[in-house]
């Protein structure tokens, strides 16, 4: 389904780059790691190399499972149950096609068996191929008009794929595939396999999953990995009937969000994508227990509480979850499952608010708002010290939104494939922050890999009459001459948003301030040296007017760099990327510096008028 795309972390491939500049970032990667988790790495890989070498053997150990039962709780749905409306068509599976992450492919032709169905689609990528094994897209067929030619297909099509992929080895069997499956398998049993042909299949084949995940428990990943694990052992568990198990999985849950939900509500690998995953896994397991009369830890049940509350901080105005890291649009109905009674108290209707804030002080996260601005500024870690899979290099980066609308955006994710794309996506020069001598502030590299990480400081947060400050600072230049460092104090009033860039440290420097615009936002050039002139897709105009003075006790003013209008794409969702633009601020200067930005609303302009402009902006920023 895609309510909420599962995304796992996928292998990074092949880095190319020489040896030495390999080895080390590879060393400076590793260097956060935990021997535990080296040591789970190299027991997974064991495992997983005896099943590819031994299949008919890991076949057999794995047959010596005990069935499953029939005791998962008949009233109980879970999340992706309660919107098996927005998945695939029912029909076009029937038919033989499914469309997984917006991409169309073909399982069997028409008229043709659904047990002919190919599991294999050698030529999809990666995260198409693992979406196909986690087997939730089968929560269509539970909305199908006609039940019984539904739960027929659904027969047919497990056997078929039960048949190709029986040994427990490749993409199927990835610990994250097996976990998000097993939770499916569980939860369908009751629409779509009892007293049907595949019943005792199933059965056997749960019990299969449980025996599986008891020994690949992803410890050496963890996060939303880990979670997932434990959430599919919990409904193993009950679905078997072994309360022992069932204790022991909630206890290691227990102990997970306790490590994994910071104490101010939000995920520890700060991606707000990811962060909606985990709390949709959270209520899950949740409303399992409840169903089943279980008791449930009350640290699950403060974990979901704290969760929703980070949320609605989080949550922009236009009711959007924030593209901040890793991750996907989350559709708007699946953010109202999350956040009971909905979305309002999170959106800035059009309007004067008065000047506020609210900081996430452990994620990172602050939200400053006046008038019909709001802002989020990132100024948190990348990412957990034994997790970089989902960092970007954006520190100090914010979002911002006008009247209700996004104005300044983060370039967001297309792709998890390693390549140009995934590095542009992840780079400092993707977000709106500062770029020194164009390197990225935290080192990442690969698909899900960091080395060297930029470490922030907040300095200073507070409501001054009307204003909205925050002060922060970041090190993550610090291996270059002169060892700068970048400290942003955004100031948002009814009137303006106000961002003050100071570099301090030594020598000559390229500064760049990068400001990446919504889609459908036009800019032009006015004075190269100051302003720029942004044109919204509703008509409004904003300038961005730049200041530049040294960085010293007397801030004397000095010779301005200049704007440049750079074609860019932004990630609206998998493979999906569309034409914008983005504004850059360059300057050669010697250290310290401090570099004032003002970005002002200015008028409404006729519709027209507006339409052309942004027809000739959005034409440039098309020839990519």
């Amino acid at each position: 389904m895609t309510v909420l795309r599962h995304l796992p972390d996928l292998d990074p491939g092949t880095v190319t780059s020489s040896a030495g500049t390999q080895a080390g970032r590879y060393l400076r990667t590793v260097a956060h790691l935990q021997p535990g988790q080296i040591a789970a790495r190299a027991r997974l890989r064991t495992q997983r190399a005896f099943a590819s070498r031994m299949p008919r053997t890991a076949e057999r150990m794995l047959g010596l499972a005990a069935p499953a039962g029939d005791n998962w709780p008949r009233s109980f749905v879970p999340f992706d149950g309660r919107h098996a409306d927005t998945g695939p068509d029912p029909t076009e599976i029937l038919d033989g096609s499914l469309t997984l992450l917006g991409h169309t492919r073909r399982l069997y032709r028409p008229g043709e068996n659904p047990r002919a169905a190919d599991w294999v689609q050698a030529d999809a990528p990666l995260l198409w191929r693992y979406h196909l094994h986690y087997w939730d897209w089968a929560w269509s067929l539970t909305v199908h008009p006609d039940r019984d030619q539904a739960r027929s297909v659904f027969a047919r099509l497990y056997t078929s794929w039960r048949t190709t992929t029986a040994a427990p080895r490749g993409t199927a069997w990835a610990p994250y595939v097996a976990s998000l499956r097993a939770w499916t398998l569980c939860a369908l049993f009751e629409p779509l396999v009892r007293n049907s042909a595949v019943t005792p299949t199933m059965r056997v084949d749960l019990g299969r999953h449980e025996a599986f995940l008891r020994f690949h428990l992803e410890t050496d990943v963890g996060g939303n990995h880990l979670i997932k694990n434990l959430k599919a052992l919990i409904g193993l568990a009950v679905t078997i009937g072994d309360t022992g198990r069932r204790h022991r999985w909630v206890d290691m849950l227990r102990a997970e969000v306790c490590h994994q939900v910071l104490t101010d509500g939000g995920h520890f690998e700060r991606a707000p994508a990811y962060h909606c995953q985990v709390l949709a896994d959270l209520d899950d397991v949740v409303g399992l227990l409840a169903a089943t009369a279980a008791a449930i830890p009350d640290e699950l049940t403060d974990a979901v509480i704290r969760m929703r509350q980070w949320l609605r901080v989080v949550v922009g105005p236009d009711g959007s979850v924030p593209l901040l890291n890793d991750g996907y649009p989350v559709p708007v109905n699946a953010v109202a499952d999350l956040l009971p009674g909905g979305v309002t108290s999170t959106r800035q209707t059009s309007g004067r608010s008065p000047a506020g804030f609210r900081l996430l002080a452990e994620t990172g996260l602050a939200a400053l708002r006046a008038g019909r601005w709001h802002l989020l500024a990132d100024v948190g870690p990348a990412c957990p010290d034994t997790l970089p899979a989902h960092a970007h290099a954006d520190t100090l980066a914010f979002l911002l939104w006008w009247d209700g609308a996004p104005l300044i955006v983060d370039t967001a994710t297309s792709t998890y494939e390693p390549g140009p794309g995934r590095d542009a996506e992840r780079s400092t020069a993707a977000h709106a922050t500062v770029v020194i001598d164009g390197i990225d502030s935290t080192e990442v590299w690969g698909s899900f890999r960091a080395g060297r990480r930029a470490r922030p400081t907040i300095i200073q947060m507070a409501v001054d009459g009307g204003e909205a400050a925050l002060t922060a600072s970041h090190d993550g230049y610090r291996k270059l001459p002169g060892h700068p460092t970048h400290q942003r104090r955004f100031r948002v009033t009814a009137d303006r948003v106000r961002i003050d860039d100071r570099v301090t440290g030594s020598g000559r420097h390229q500064v760049e301030v990068h400001f990446p615009l919504a889609p459908d936002t036009g800019a032009t050039v006015e004075d190269p040296a100051r302003t720029v002139r942004i044109r919204t897709a509703a008509g409004q105009e904003i300038i961005l007017h730049t200041r530049v003075t040294d960085a010293g006790a007397t801030a004397a003013p000095r010779s301005s760099g200049r704007w440049d209008l750079r074609p860019a794409r932004r990630a609206v969702g998998w493979q999906h990327t569309v034409p914008a633009l983005t504004a850059v601020y360059v300057i050669d200067a010697q250290l310290p510096i401090e570099i004032r930005t003002d970005l002002d609303a200015v008028r409404q302009t006729t519709g027209k008028t507006g339409r052309n402009a942004r027809g000739l902006q959005l034409e440039k920023a098309g020839r990519t």
